[in-house]
């Protein structure tokens, strides 16, 4: 099937949100320094405790996703009020540093998870599913590769392919049993996998936080960054599921493709002619 021009358009804005500018590159941006720079200032042992505080706020997430995220209601999403309680977790955050991120990051990414829950909820998403709860959740895995990865293990549909076993997994569990054992080897799976990405943007808004001029009030504007970029992300990863139950997974995968291919050649050509205009 092809894509209707006003469908087109929208798979075409979701890759944009999807494939483009990482958070370290908006933390750049907004703290004039390289993000690598700020994260050579982490302690040794932090990557240890980043994966641990990582793990425990999403493990609360998957909670809180599985047991209060059964509203459904129309209408756009509302992120604004997302926007401050999370503004304000980061200037709690940035008030005690480093320290304060184990206390701060299980609250924003609650309230992430229900930003991303409702805008799912307005791209036509039942969130009374357990499939679409942990869709929610998956959203934290994209837009940060980790040191791992190979060309064959980023973009957002390969993420969502090595995903696709474990949320299948869970959700097959908690459908049968609820979350009685949030222990259960598919959930630790599940959210191990998860982390692996997610901490990846953490230890990004950590290192930038961290920065001695930062503060509470910097530590404010990070985490509305860190919301903003995902929220951008879930209405990307959103929009293609709603363009995959009218199409199907095929055609949206195929024409998704075909844009990166299109923006691809765009880039190539460009280079090889401002390669050939310095000669």
């Amino acid at each position: 099937m092809t894509l209707s021009l006003e469908d087109q358009e929208a798979l075409e804005h979701a890759y944009s949100l999807l494939e483009n500018p990482s958070f370290a590159a908006k933390v750049t941006n907004l703290i004039g320094t390289p993000v690598e720079k700020a994260l050579a200032v982490l302690p040794d042992n932090w990557s240890d405790k980043l994966m641990t505080s990582t793990k425990g706020a999403l493990s609360r997430a998957l909670d809180v996703a599985v047991a209060t995220l059964n509203y459904q209601h129309a209408g756009e999403a509302s992120n604004t009020a997302h926007k401050v309680f999370t503004s304000i977790s980061g200037a709690l955050g940035g008030a005690f540093g480093l320290g304060g991120l184990a206390v701060e990051l299980p609250i924003s990414t609650t309230i992430m998870l229900r930003s991303i829950a409702d805008i799912a909820r307005s791209e036509g998403e039942n969130i009374l599913d357990v499939e679409t709860k942990l869709s929610c959740l998956e959203v934290f895995a994209l837009g940060g590769p980790t040191p791992n990865d190979d060309g064959s293990e980023t973009g957002y549909f390969a993420v969502r392919t090595a995903l696709g076993a474990a949320v299948s997994e869970a959700a097959k569990y908690i459908t049968e049993r609820g979350m009685a054992e949030t222990g259960a080897p598919g959930l630790v799976r599940l959210v191990t996998q998860i982390a692996s990405r997610y901490s990846i943007q953490v230890s990004e808004k950590a290192a930038a936080q961290a920065i001695p001029i930062i503060g509470a009030a910097g530590g404010a504007t990070v985490n509305l960054l860190f919301i903003n970029h995902f929220q951008d992300l879930a209405r990307g990863h959103f929009t293609v599921r709603r363009l995959e139950r009218i199409y199907g997974p095929v055609p949206v995968k195929a024409a998704y493709e075909a844009i990166g291919n299109t923006e691809q050649a765009t880039e190539n050509h460009a280079e090889s002619y401002s390669a050939s205009s310095t000669r």
